[in-house]
């Protein structure tokens, strides 16, 4: 199950993730760092994993969409 604190900290990794990342890696790639660094920060028994990775794949465009926000706005660091 996601809860309200992982999902915030995803978006919290996204957002601290740098933006060419975002950009640059491919949808597996992309997904597979996003898992790992929240992995890092959060732990996830198998069923959230799961979840997250479903999650974060229908969320691709509007997280490269956000990375070229940032980008636009000359955040390309953050």
């Amino acid at each position: 199950m996601i809860t309200a604190k992982i999902m915030r900290q995803l978006w919290a990794v996204i957002e601290s993730t740098n933006v060419s990342t975002l950009l640059q890696f491919d949808d597996v790639a992309l997904v597979q760092l996003l898992l790992q660094q929240l992995k890092a920060k959060q732990g996830l028994d198998a069923q959230a994993d799961n979840s997250l990775n479903t999650y974060i794949q229908s969320k691709l465009p509007l997280i490269r969409d956000t990375a070229e926000g940032r980008l636009s706005l000359g955040q390309e660091n953050h």
